[in-house]
């Protein structure tokens, strides 16, 4: 194994995933938005962003799994042709299905396949780099999904208020086509392992095993976990529901400048996530697991300007800049987190184990957002003309959960 971090496979695994997240974060961005502008209902946003989160949680381990026993290469390349040919089958009956039932059933494919997917990528840095190169490599994946996650939504939202849905759903498909091309050439060392027995036995031993690992070995994985899965429920979810609903139905803005306005706030989140990525990378020996749970609390406090924006300011403009630069900073602050707590499930835990441990982790973390999505999107509804008071709540139950954090954190 080469002791240096761009080696040629981890580059064209880079490249690849430039690709396919560009495409990704484009069509993950108009999908939605389109329902909102057709409906403009929060609650049925909500529920709809619920329910595409479900299959993401329960492929999740199933990816794990696969991660470990098949070459990681072949995941990435079959997953980013399936996404083309989902968005090509959207287009041919977007004018023929009802656009609700359409539009949940492709959100709900397109997240079990993002679902399936990450684990292959996580699960595949280990294997190509050295010991001490995994957090940088970590921190490059997460730049990239940032990186891909600004030029999406920008992007995408100045083609989607220009020229509506169909030219966004033509860019993401030749986005994966590209990738899936560029990822056939990867080389990720893979030893094959004896399958003794069916395939729901096979699953339910590494599920086991991985649980096992968890609970006996290494038990604050699993109680990181819980954080995690309580800052989703009470904040990610918030702002993936919220910030779409407050600035193209709240804020006093023409649909078409709400669109494109919306289309930077996601880049500006999207920003904040390269920004946090090149941070841990430059940071990387500096920064300390055990002192984690302080960027938390600082990360839930940037929660707290969003709603006395909302409840005291009358510029819209000034109620948005002041949103979008919390969500920014809220973004670095996430990025670098969450590289750390990956890092540190890759280092501590062995090779076999990986693929599955990080799978298992991801959706004990996503498991609480189809709640917070639906939550939200009935809250915002419910709370209409006081939507401060939503974002609030928000801020405050976050920051309770993060302060109990920091004592578990300290405890690594």
């Amino acid at each position: 194994m080469e002791n240096k971090l761009f080696t040629r496979d981890f580059t064209l695994v880079v490249i690849g995933q430039i690709i396919s997240l560009f495409g990704n974060a484009a069509v993950r961005f108009a999908l939605p938005l389109y329902l909102l502008n057709q409906t403009g209902s929060s609650a049925l946003y909500g529920t709809v962003m619920a329910l595409s989160f479900i299959p993401a949680v329960l492929l999740s381990p199933v990816g794990g799994l696969i991660a470990d026993r098949v070459n990681k290469r072949n995941i990435m390349v079959v997953l980013d042709f399936s996404t083309a040919g989902l968005m090509l089958l959207f287009m041919l009956l977007m004018n023929h299905v009802s656009l609700v039932f359409l539009l949940t059933v492709t959100l709900m494919i397109l997240y079990g396949i993002a679902g399936a997917y990450q684990p292959a990528v996580q699960a595949s840095v280990p294997a190509l780099m050295a010991q001490d190169k995994i957090m940088s490599a970590n921190a490059v994946i997460n730049v990239i999904s940032s990186f891909a996650s600004l030029l999406g939504p920008v992007l995408g939202g100045i083609l989607y208020s220009a020229y509506g849905l169909l030219p966004v759903l033509a860019v993401s498909i030749v986005s994966f086509v590209m990738s899936a091309v560029m990822e056939i050439f990867i080389r990720i060392p893979h030893q094959k392992r004896t399958v003794k027995g069916g395939i729901v036995r096979v699953a339910l031993g590494d599920f086991k095993e991985s649980v096992r690992f968890i609970g006996r070995d290494k038990p604050v994985i699993g109680q990181g976990m819980l954080v995690v899965c309580g800052i989703n429920l009470f904040l990610s979810a918030m702002i993936i529901v919220g910030l779409p609903y407050l600035i193209t139905e709240v804020l006093p803005f023409e649909a078409a400048q709400a669109n494109r306005l919306y289309g930077y706030a996601q880049g500006a989140l999207a920003a904040g996530g390269i920004a946090g990525g090149i941070g841990a990378g430059v940071l990387a020996r500096w920064l300390k697991v055990k002192k984690v749970g302080n960027l938390l609390i600082m990360g839930t406090m940037c929660v707290l300007p969003m709603g006395f924006a909302l409840l005291c300011m009358d510029n819209g403009m000034a109620v948005y800049m002041t949103i979008t630069i919390c969500c920014f900073v809220i973004m670095v602050i996430s990025t670098i987190f969450t590289v750390q707590i990956m890092s540190f499930m890759q280092a501590e835990t062995p090779q076999n184990l990986v693929g599955k441990v990080i799978a298992l982790a991801m959706t004990s973390s996503m498991c609480a957002q189809p709640f917070g999505n639906a939550l939200y999107g009935f809250l915002f509804e419910l709370a209409a003309g006081h939507e401060a008071v939503v974002v609030l709540f928000a801020g405050v139950v976050s920051l309770m959960i993060a302060v109990g954090a920091r004592k578990l954190f300290k405890k690594l």
